[in-house]
């Protein structure tokens, strides 16, 4: 009477369930398409949280092979798309230990990255129509911004990027970090306290 059917839920929530199971399968195909419709969001999450587009790349790059690899150890306790940022944020926090550790840190660039047609990741062109001064301002703005995120401490960063600037849910939020909602809560708090502080003293200065 009281057998857990473990597949209902993620069939009703999840919709790359279906991907996923063919993954599970053995059809390597099938991952491809579920590369296309995150690649982007989660190349979005290792820059904000790195502030270097390159490093994010290669983040994005390891996390698509972890997950690629552990696939089959899914069991849709949370969704597909969830897991997966999480594996993106536990590859950003590794690789940010290793930038600190060498001590490299380059101005990046804060165009948005985009997917172009043969489906390699790049910056997003400015409009020939936008005038070479607002796209300066706003650049330099964007700088200031990602300067200020980038001052934050680890705990705060992740959950001020994956809030604020990715939207996701306090649900969400504590499914990828596997902390409290009431710790998601202080901790965005914090960062936003902070980051309102930064962007008052930076922005004033332009």
């Amino acid at each position: 009477m009281s057998n857990r059917i473990d597949i209902q839920a993620p069939v009703a929530v999840d919709e790359d369930y279906e991907a996923v199971c063919a993954c599970q399968k053995g059809d390597a195909d099938a991952f491809e398409p579920l590369v296309e419709k995150y690649q982007k969001k989660m190349l979005n999450v290792a820059y904000r949280m790195t502030g270097d587009y390159e490093e994010a790349c290669e983040i994005v790059q390891e996390a698509f092979l972890s997950a690629y690899r552990a696939i089959k150890k899914f069991r849709g306790e949370a969704r597909f798309a969830t897991w997966l940022y999480g594996i993106t944020v536990n590859h950003a926090k590794n690789r940010m230990k290793q930038m600190q550790s060498r001590s490299h840190h380059e101005v990046p660039s804060l165009d948005d990255p985009v997917e172009t047609e043969n489906g390699r990741l790049a910056h997003d062109p400015p409009s020939d129509e936008v005038p070479i001064v607002e796209q300066l301002e706003k650049k330099e703005i964007q700088m200031k911004v990602q300067a200020c995120i980038n001052s934050l401490e680890e705990e705060y960063r992740e959950v001020l990027v994956l809030r604020d600037i990715q939207g996701f849910s306090y649900e969400e939020i504590h499914d990828i970090l596997k902390i409290p909602d009431g710790t998601v809560k202080s901790r965005l708090f914090r960062a936003r306290d902070a980051m309102k502080h930064c962007l008052k003293r930076v922005i004033s200065d332009l």
